[in-house]
């Protein structure tokens, strides 16, 4: 494994001494670039109360117009569509929706498109298919997408159906011609849902039935944990544990989460895969049915198809990856190319985006992963830290059927015959823009910390920042000169790296996931420089620190 590129993100350097617990967290929020004490407060103690369509940058003219518009189909019983999206924070936006509204009384059933047949986001084959199921719509409220379909919009307002777009993704220089929009890239698609829902509710313990799921979806959508989503992710981490959904319940069970407290790491990693399975290989409809049934046996029924449906995707996961990898390895011996890839008939298209990131996880560049069709592809395309990857794709607009996504995820549809020719001319702009310093990992450093400053204390004190995650990182420290006192390698496969350090008279044991093979390098009495975070190991009703290590040098 080579020594990733040090970056230390301020100038702070705690001495040893005295636990200097205030001095630290004053340097870690500098490093987030929060200074006054004003920023300080609203970071350390936030609040929902503070989290209003105004404080994410809603249009209120959009949001005042969209509201009289649902009124009005509340009150004369007209059909409403909710029109969500397949993922995560598309189907916990649509379940938001959808409950609102049906409490309220509306006439109103959820959408799904189907990810092969449909495609991503409102189309207008989408809305002729609502139309073949749903008689007689008036009114169709995206969720998790729509910024970006002008033809669909089109199609729609031919139809005599009013279009309402709730959306956070990057727009287009111009808006398509819906009825209204509510939309900001400060929040995810169920935070936007989350908000227009509790302008038009009326029920008390609205916070705690939906904010549960703004926070499922906000992580799983690995939108920054900054501002209003990461008050939205504090406070319903709190109450999911204690959810009263039995389809939550019902799915914890399967996955075997048995926690009082969860993390994003929970969310990322055990319940939003699963949730996400079925929608990629599947319908999205049953990760729907199961947030929102009141049944138990239907529940559990449904959770254990999910985890069935899980699996199947880990396998097709596991295939894909190691194909593309193998094949982009011998690629990038002979040449090594700046931007990968890959493209293959038999790709199936819902995981696309996770052999994507499995590419840049292996060789740490941007990389566009398609599935290849008789007429038309669909790609999932996945980027490296301070590479844009819409704007990069947005310069060659002409060559795509449609694009869309973030600055580190899109992804885009394109005639097969055009294929060649966009790697051809990606790839050519790729060598132009992509620096070495770009394509080069890096672990970004907080501070130097002696091992004598750290304590419980000290570890309670930085968690006041969690919850962390994209764009609020849980602090990395680094430490130097400490002496390795034993090396051992963990997992079947001896993938992971275990190590006791040393400094002065203070011993932490560390942990390496994926660090194995650094074993063979490492003996007792060596002197290293070690960067990690600060964890709490819990085993046997003990609880101790330990450092998980992000890099050593020596």
């Amino acid at each position: 494994m080579k020594p990733k590129k040090w970056e230390f993100v301020g100038k702070g350097h705690i001495a040893a001494g005295a636990e200097r617990i205030d001095e630290l967290i004053d340097l870690l929020l500098e490093n987030r670039g929060i200074k006054t004490a004003k920023e300080r407060d609203e970071f350390l103690y936030p609040t929902l109360e503070a989290v209003t369509p105004e404080s994410v940058g809603i249009d209120l003219k959009e949001l005042t117009k969209a509201l009289k518009r649902i009124k009005k189909a509340i009150d004369q019983k007209e059909q409403i569509v909710v029109f969500g999206d397949y993922d995560v924070d598309g189907i916990t936006g649509s379940a938001i929706l959808w409950e609102t509204l049906h409490a309220l009384g509306a006439k109103v059933l959820p959408y799904i498109p189907h990810r092969v047949d449909e495609g991503y986001g409102l189309s207008s084959k989408g809305i002729s298919n609502v139309q073949l199921q749903i008689s007689n719509v008036k009114l169709i409220i995206t969720t998790d997408n729509g910024i970006v379909a002008h033809d669909a919009v089109e199609f729609a307002n031919e139809q005599g159906i009013d279009i309402i777009i709730t959306d956070h993704h990057a727009r287009d220089a111009t808006v398509p011609k819906a009825y209204a929009i509510v939309h900001t890239t400060k929040l995810c698609g169920a935070g936007v849902a989350f908000l227009l829902a509790k302008e038009i509710s009326n029920d008390k313990l609205f916070e705690d039935k939906y904010l549960e799921l703004a926070t499922l979806g906000t992580v799983a959508d690995l939108v920054p944990l900054v501002g209003a989503n990461r008050t939205i992710v504090r406070e319903g981490l709190k109450i999911l544990p204690q959810t009263k959904r039995v389809g939550l319940k019902a799915l914890y069970q399967q996955a075997g989460l048995e926690k009082d407290e969860f993390t994003p790491y929970d969310i990322g990693f055990v319940i939003g895969p699963r949730l996400n399975a079925s929608g990629r290989i599947e319908s999205a409809m049953d990760s729907l049915r199961l947030l929102c049934t009141t049944k138990r046996e239907r529940a559990e029924e449904l959770a254990a198809k999910l985890e069935l449906v899980n699996k199947e995707r880990q396998q097709l996961l596991k295939e894909a990856k190691e194909y593309a990898i193998a094949a982009k390895r011998k690629e990038q011996s002979a040449k090594s190319k700046k931007l990968l890839i890959s493209v293959d008939e038999n790709y199936a298209e819902g995981i696309i985006g996770l052999v994507a990131g499995k590419l840049v996880e292996e060789f740490y560049r941007p990389a566009i992963v398609i599935a290849k069709r008789e007429k038309q592809s669909k790609a999932s395309v996945r980027s490296v830290s301070g590479f844009n990857i819409i704007e990069f794709l947005r310069m060659h607009a002409d060559h795509f059927v449609n694009v869309g996504g973030h600055p580190m995820a899109a992804g885009f549809t394109i005639e097969t015959t055009k294929i060649t020719l966009l790697q051809k001319t990606l790839e050519k702009k790729a060598e132009e823009l992509l620096t070495d310093e770009m394509l080069t990992r890096s672990v970004k450093i907080d501070c130097e910390l002696p091992f004598s400053v750290i304590t419980k204390e000290v570890y309670d004190g930085i968690q006041r920042l969690a919850p962390f995650g994209m764009g609020n990182s849980e602090p990395v420290f680094a430490t130097r000169g400490v002496t390795v006192e034993e090396v051992r390698i963990m997992g079947k496969e001896g993938t992971h790296l275990k190590l006791v350090l040393k400094q002065e008279t203070k011993s932490f044991e560390a942990v390496g996931f994926g660090m194995g093979a650094l074993a063979a390098d490492l003996h007792a009495g060596d002197t290293i420089d070690v960067a990690y975070t600060i964890d709490e190991n819990v085993w046997n009703g003990n609880v101790k620190l330990q450092l998980k290590m992000k890099d050593i040098t020596s």
